[in-house]
């Protein structure tokens, strides 16, 4: 072969290279993007239960205007998208969350569901991770990785 054919042959593979390298990245980034997305509806679900619990009286078995003894079922602290879990403080950092059953102890207005993805976040090395403020009147959803 000529020079002039090997070089449009080298050329042509350099040029291969590049698009499945920019190809392969475009897909990982989407997979990342798509359970965030999926991570925070399933914690707007949850927050929706919660402020349901809260508003149904003690007496038909809510909290009667409070969180107190809102918990996940079994089945709500995880699925393919992530795990879930309930705290009475603000969630930070970005380490893994496993799912939690536990119920809200203490007298509460305001409670945090936080939830753990199944890809590796924006740090390179966790989990996508994010979790919802739920009070009375609003959902709030903040990204932490």
């Amino acid at each position: 072969m000529g020079q002039q054919q090997l070089l449009l042959i080298v050329l042509g593979v350099i040029i291969v290279g590049i698009a499945i390298a920019v190809g392969v990245t475009t897909f990982r980034s989407n997979a990342v993007d798509a359970n965030r997305t999926q991570v925070i509806a399933d914690l707007n679900n949850l927050a929706a239960k919660a402020q349901r619990y809260y508003r149904t009286p003690k007496a038909m078995g809510g909290g009667g205007q409070n969180f107190k003894g809102f918990a996940l079922s079994p089945l709500d602290t995880g699925n393919a998208n992530g795990s879930y879990s309930l705290s009475t403080s603000k969630p930070s950092g970005a380490s893994y969350v496993a799912g939690s059953t536990a119920a809200i102890s203490g007298n509460a207005q305001t409670i945090y569901i936080v939830g753990s993805g199944t890809e590796t976040g924006d740090d390179g090395s966790n989990k996508v991770k994010a979790f919802v403020k739920v009070t009375p009147d609003s959902i709030v959803a903040t990204k932490l990785n």
